[in-house]
């Protein structure tokens, strides 16, 4: 890192600087905090995003695996829905994120009323509201299935009038979501869920934008306008109008057609320690944001779930692999009882096999299998299946 020579002169990074910086303000470099855990993980990102996909396991888990290693998947899961240290709100997408940010989304439930629905309108707003309301009050927290079913019966977005209601009291932060009980969503209302410290709207929405600007700059360490507005889907005439009024600190990344700012925590030691080795989840906050990837790694990363099977190039789950700070392949893995398969693999060069073959034989542990079979090989991993199957039935073996 270069330091500047005058006040006014901004500090100059490397491509290189910027990319290790970002990994480590990511947990991904350096050694992995096991004391704080995945409670202490949701706080230094700000933000994991959930989904319903479940491959090897939700997004959501695969992101403390991905920096904390082994950690048990009940064990995440209490760490995320019990105590009220979390809630589920609207950041990238839908989210768990620490209670202590439930004060700085107060700007996006002000916007919900002021809009007056999501996707869907009630036919009867306050009786609807109301009902759910004296549900919850009476009978504490409940799921939409234990408030009487979330469809009408027809397509899935054919929601009952009782799910329009709850979800309305959810956008507008009467109700909170702060537990997830099978995949379903369990409602509370606020007033009991959110500690009494943290339970008003009180912040303008100038100082709620800058808050979670500042939140995404120490999440991503060094990041551009626009990545600082992706990470909490800020508008980015927003964060220009506060990035200035937050800590972080104007810097030039090589190779960066815009300027970045970056976290001055993160500029006081140079990034040193060990690269986790891991597949990502596609949701993964390193990558979720798809320029930045590209721009960072030199990665075209895309989700192809919901593309049509035949257009599909790297498959329906593609976990990019993360080794030596680089993302140096993917693969799209299914399991078959205690197989995990690596249904469609490419590796950047053949040198990451190894690493490839770790990765997969780790994941496969901690999912529960004890086998691991390659199908599809594509690129230098073609070239390298000789290698890669020698280097998985190794890491088999090491794995006991």
């Amino acid at each position: 890192m270069t330091a500047p020579h005058a006040t006014t002169a901004q500090l100059s990074l490397s491509a290189d600087e910027a990319r290790r910086i970002a990994l480590r303000a990511q947990g991904l470099l350096g050694a992995p905090d096991r004391r704080a855990g995945v409670r202490g993980l949701l706080r230094r990102l700000g933000a994991v995003q959930l989904d319903t996909i479940s491959v090897l396991a939700r997004s959501h888990e695969l992101v403390p695996y991905a920096r904390l290693g082994a950690v048990g998947r009940q064990a995440v899961e209490t760490a995320y829905w019990s105590g009220g240290h979390s809630f589920e709100y609207w950041s990238h997408a839908a989210c768990v994120l620490p209670v202590e940010e439930w004060p700085h989304f107060a700007f996006r439930r002000r916007a919900m009323r002021a809009r007056g629905h999501r996707w869907h309108q009630l036919k009867d707003r306050d009786g609807a509201c109301a009902a759910v309301r004296d549900r919850l009050e009476a009978e504490g927290p409940l799921t939409t299935t234990e408030l009487g079913g979330g469809k009408n019966g027809g397509e899935w977005f054919d929601w009952s009038e009782t799910k329009i209601a709850v979800e309305w009291l959810l956008d507008t932060g009467e109700v909170v979501c702060g537990e997830r009980r099978g995949w379903k969503r369990v409602y509370d209302l606020a007033e009991r869920a959110v500690p009494d410290a943290l339970l008003h709207d009180d912040i303008d929405d100038r100082e709620c934008v800058r808050r979670l600007v500042a939140q995404a700059g120490t999440a991503m360490g060094v990041a551009t306008e626009a990545d600082l507005a992706d990470y909490h889907r800020l508008k980015r005439e927003q964060v220009a109008t506060v990035v200035a009024d937050t800590e972080l600190v104007p810097v030039e990344v090589a190779g960066w057609a815009r300027p970045a700012w970056a976290d001055p925590a993160a500029l006081a030691t140079a990034p040193r320690g060990r690269h986790r080795t891991t597949l990502l989840s596609p949701f993964d906050s390193l990558i979720w944001d798809r320029p930045r990837t590209l721009r960072m790694f030199d990665f075209t990363h895309r989700l192809e779930a919901y593309v049509p099977r035949p257009k599909r190039v790297h498959g329906y789950f593609a976990m990019p692999l993360l080794a030596g700070g680089k993302l140096m392949g993917r693969v799209d893995p299914g399991r078959e009882g205690e197989t995990l398969i690596a249904r469609q693999l490419s590796l950047r060069t053949a040198g990451a096999a190894e690493p490839m073959a770790r990765a997969l034989v780790e994941a496969a542990s901690w999912a529960g299998c004890t086998r691991v079979r390659l199908e599809r090989l594509e690129g230098a991993a073609a070239d390298a299946r000789g290698a890669l199957e020698a280097e998985v039935a190794h890491a088999l073996r090491e794995a006991g």
